[in-house]
């Protein structure tokens, strides 16, 4: 596995956000979810997420 340096590290931002909706996406290669997710005052960023096998779409509402 590759390792960055700490000062590399620091530079990265991170951020976390709240899901707020969930729909399947049958059109995906692999099961996967569509995720609409709230970043607070970065907005709300759209993102897919191949879990489908490991988490069903109400345990992930309102998750952070």
């Amino acid at each position: 596995m590759k390792t960055v340096d700490f000062d590399v590290f620091k530079s990265i931002d991170m951020r976390s956000g709240r899901i707020i909706d969930i729909e399947d996406f049958p059109n995906a290669k692999k099961p996967a979810y569509k995720l609409k997710i709230d970043f607070g005052k970065l907005g709300v960023k759209k993102s897919s997420a191949q879990i489908v096998k490991i988490y069903r779409k109400e345990d992930l509402m309102w998750r952070i």
